[in-house]
């Protein structure tokens, strides 16, 4: 079972995230923040993960320490899933439509953590959440994961479903990406290790 749990506990936050690569799009999410409940589940839904993410942080402040606590925690907990990544695809692409937005990401479980990030034309604030937020969750789970990603709106429309073709696209694009390949001996790379 690829599986993994990960605790983070700080002053600022407490949060649990539980994944299941090997899933079936099944998941619990309590984040404080609502939209975030929202794409965390869209999230494992399309990536056909099991996820149940508990989250307590200071939003009376901001919401900024959750949303990178989040990335971090959830990253961590991708690399554990992972283990030696023997037999996996390691590389994964999906470019995804949600109505007049179009998202594409791309994807490598190197071992080399790289975001490269344009959200096009979203807006400022999603009710009281700065949109601004998700490129700093996303940089925290490349770091995390050891994951290179690229995050590019090829169409810009409302700002909803902006976010939510990002993580669609990329909830297909890690699906791919460790999903196991029979044809793959060991690691898949000529050095060995990832």
């Amino acid at each position: 079972m690829r599986n993994a749990k990960i605790i983070r506990k700080t002053k600022e936050t407490d949060i649990t995230v539980r994944i299941e690569l090997d899933g079936e799009g099944k998941s619990h999410v309590e984040t404080g923040i609502p939209f975030m409940d929202h794409m965390l589940t869209l999230f494992a839904k399309h990536g056909l993960f099991d996820l149940d993410v508990m989250a307590k942080g200071d939003l009376e402040i901001d919401c900024h320490h959750t949303m990178e606590d989040l990335g971090l925690t959830l990253g961590e907990a991708i690399l554990s899933a992972l283990g030696d990544k023997a037999g996996i695809r390691r590389y994964g692409h999906s470019i995804l439509p949600m109505d007049e937005s179009l998202a594409l990401t791309a994807l490598d479980l190197s071992g080399r953590p790289y975001l490269v990030y344009d959200a096009g034309q979203a807006g400022n604030y999603i009710r009281e959440l700065d949109t601004a937020l998700f490129k700093e969750f996303f940089t925290a789970l490349s770091v995390k994961s050891g994951m290179n990603l690229h995050i590019r709106m090829l169409a810009s429309g409302e700002t909803h479903h902006i976010f939510e073709a990002i993580f669609k696209s990329f909830a297909k694009s890690l699906c791919q990406a460790v999903s196991l390949d029979p044809r793959v001996k060991g690691v898949p790379s000529t050095k060995g290790s990832l």
